[in-house]
Formats: structure tokens, sequence, C-alpha cells
């Protein structure tokens, strides 16, 4: 595993709350499993950044072995490992994915009027 490339991977964790590796982009996922994933994350109302592995094939050749997940998408919230398309989609249909993705979310000021 490359030093720059675990670099980089632990500082797009730590930087954003709902971070989604995934194939493609949210707008044209490129396979089924990050269309699921993504139909999830989009419900619970909240904003998550997301890699796109396919155009950052180094990060896809060490994240894997890095977050000890062998599969994409992978899930991270708060800095931790939530996991790939089957336990999101689980923790959506009952409920803890969006109260996890709601208590990770950023808080945004709202204003008074």
């Amino acid at each position: 595993m490359s030093e720059e490339v675990v670099a980089t991977i632990k500082e797009q964790i730590e930087s954003n709350p709902i971070l989604l590796y995934m194939k493609g982009s949210p707008e044209a996922p490129q396979c089924g499993f990050s269309a699921q994933t993504i139909q999830c994350l989009i419900a619970c109302g909240e904003r998550f950044a997301y890699v796109d592995i396919l155009s950052n094939p180094d990060i896809r050749a060490t994240l894997p072995g890095y977050a000890n997940w062998p599969t994409f998408p992978q899930l991270y919230v708060g800095g931790e490992l939530i996991g790939g398309c089957d336990i999101v989609v689980e923790m959506f249909e009952s409920g803890e994915l969006e109260s996890l993705i709601k208590e990770a979310a950023p808080a945004t000021e709202e204003s008074e009027e």
C-alpha cells in the first residue's frame, strides 16, 4: 500500500462526516450496489461527500486493504466504516441509517427571520 494513497484516504475520511466510496457519481452511479446505496443516503436528506473509485484507481486498489473490506461501495460516517450496500440498505429499512446520518451531518445554522 502506498503511504501517499493511505494518507489521502485518511484525510478524505477525516474531512467528511459522511463519505461514500462508490463506482460513479450520485447522479450517474456505475453499478447497482452504488445506486442502491445512493438512494438510501439521498432519502436520509443530508449532504454527503463521495469519491468515484473508477476515476481514482489508486484509491480503488488501496482502500480494500486499508479498510479490511473487499467490496464497493463503502460508507463512512463520523470516520467509521459502516459497510457496503447490504448493510446500508438494511440500516435504512430499520431507520437506523437516517438517525446515524442526521447525527453525523454537520450542523447548519438556521437563520432567524
